[in-house]
């Protein structure tokens, strides 16, 4: 199936980015700046409101000097790539066997019934997109949402809402686990080696 890629306006990077793109390029034998590809999309889309326009891939490829349709094969294979406009807030949903186990269906439910979107739609007012996603590597953590470049651990229903509510009044919602846990650790567990041994 053939996909779509949105126009958007005319797209080249910022003074700074340019400078960005060519340590980027730098890091590549001579000849071979096209394996810059990705850390150059990436800088592309977080420039363009977070999506990447036909305009933004033709720019990357003009660039580095490559064909479009290479620049085209990278951002059209990694979901890290948003080839239309997302939200401020773009969710994506771990679906993994682990998240789905502890309750990723609940977090799903609360973006269909608070923000009334499922995966591949953005709410109304352009606040929250929504992406189901493969494994998020945070399988410990079960259910997580990343969150632009966030991650929401250890989510359940009532929790979830409280970080969206929290996004959609402009305040930075905590990040990382949402229940008593350190990191990764087991939860309502020892917090120091010393508690661990007995010796606190």
């Amino acid at each position: 199936m053939s996909q779509v890629i949105e126009t958007g306006k005319a797209f080249e990077f910022t003074p700074e980015n340019v400078k960005k793109a060519k340590v980027f390029i730098a890091k590549y034998p001579k000849g071979r700046q096209q394996s810059a590809v990705m850390p150059l999309l990436d800088l592309a889309q977080r420039q363009n409101e977070n999506w990447l326009s036909k305009e933004a891939l033709e720019y990357v490829g003009k660039f580095l000097d490559v064909p479009y349709m290479r620049v085209l094969e990278v951002a059209t294979f990694y979901t890290m790539y948003n080839l239309k406009p997302v939200g401020k807030y773009f969710l994506q949903l771990c679906r993994t066997t682990p998240c789905w186990l502890r309750g990723s269906d609940d977090l799903e439910a609360v973006c269909k019934n608070k923000l009334g979107i499922s995966s591949g739609e953005t709410t109304e007012d352009g606040m929250f997109s929504l992406l189901e996603v493969e494994c998020l590597g945070a399988c410990v953590n079960a259910p997580v949402v990343q969150i632009n470049d966030d991650f929401y651990e250890d989510l359940n229903a009532e929790n979830f809402e409280a970080v969206l509510d929290k996004l959609a009044k402009g305040e930075e919602a905590p990040k990382g686990p949402q229940i008593d846990r350190i990191n990764s650790a087991p939860e309502g567990g020892p917090k120091t080696l010393l508690e661990k041994t007995g010796d606190a």
